[in-house]
């Protein structure tokens, strides 16, 4: 995993710094570095950034500011020459805040906190696609992907067919179904079938097995789902 970031500094000297510790360290890749805020600001609406080196104590525009401004708040680590400006960083929840001047070793300690940040916020991100959260009734129930045995269509409604468990009934069609599922785990393969590719025993000619359960194979859908099988 690396973590892509960008510095915001209007020191050169500061900055310079920086890219040398990032070179030091091989899971950040420092992609640019700015002096001039506006010019960073730009460059975040059009690149997708993790973490910001960014001071605090800038002409026309303190870094807490322009932190503030940004839409999308990518992680974040102050680096200042004043130490009064800690708390405010801490407030708007900053990885860390080095005071000038910081030595490797208090940076570095700042980009590994970064990491263990941003591996935090992938996991959850990973356990929230292995989910589906869907309305049944009046409440919401979460159901794994991995339980999902297969999925019917009924009109406007969908049975969820699960493992060890008695089938779901939810009002939904099978295009916005589709939306939601994974691509590279599960294929429509009627009209009225969805089949996750894991769960499939056997295909015999235009007929799917899933357990005892013989789903057929619509002719639209069958080059595509021979594509994804194989």
């Amino acid at each position: 995993m690396i973590i892509q970031a960008i510095a915001i500094d209007d020191e050169l000297p500061a900055l310079t710094l920086i890219a040398n510790f990032c070179e030091r360290i091989d899971f950040v890749r420092l992609q640019q570095t700015f002096n001039k805020p506006e010019e960073a600001l730009q460059y975040i609406a059009q690149s997708p950034v993790d973490l910001l080196f960014l001071d605090i104590n800038m002409p026309g525009i303190t870094g807490t500011d322009f932190y503030k401004s940004i839409t999308r708040q990518p992680m974040v680590i102050f680096t200042t020459a004043h130490s009064e400006y800690a708390v405010e960083g801490f407030n708007l929840n900053a990885v860390d805040y080095l005071l000038k001047p910081f030595t490797f070793e208090r940076f570095q300690q700042a980009v590994q906190k970064a990491q263990a940040q941003l591996q935090y916020q992938q996991s959850l991100q990973k356990n929230e696609q292995q989910q589906l959260v869907l309305r049944v009734d009046y409440g919401l129930t979460r159901i794994a992907l991995k339980d999902i045995l297969f999925i019917e269509g009924l009109d406007d409604y969908l049975k969820i067919h699960l493992i060890n468990q008695p089938p779901l009934v939810i009002r939904m069609t099978m295009k916005v179904m589709s939306e939601k599922l994974p691509a590279h785990a599960f294929v429509r393969v009627h009209r009225s079938y969805i089949v996750p590719l894991s769960k499939i025993d056997q295909v015999r000619n235009k007929t799917i097995l899933i357990g005892t359960q013989e789903i057929p194979i619509g002719s639209s859908y069958e080059a595509n789902f021979h594509t994804q099988f194989k």
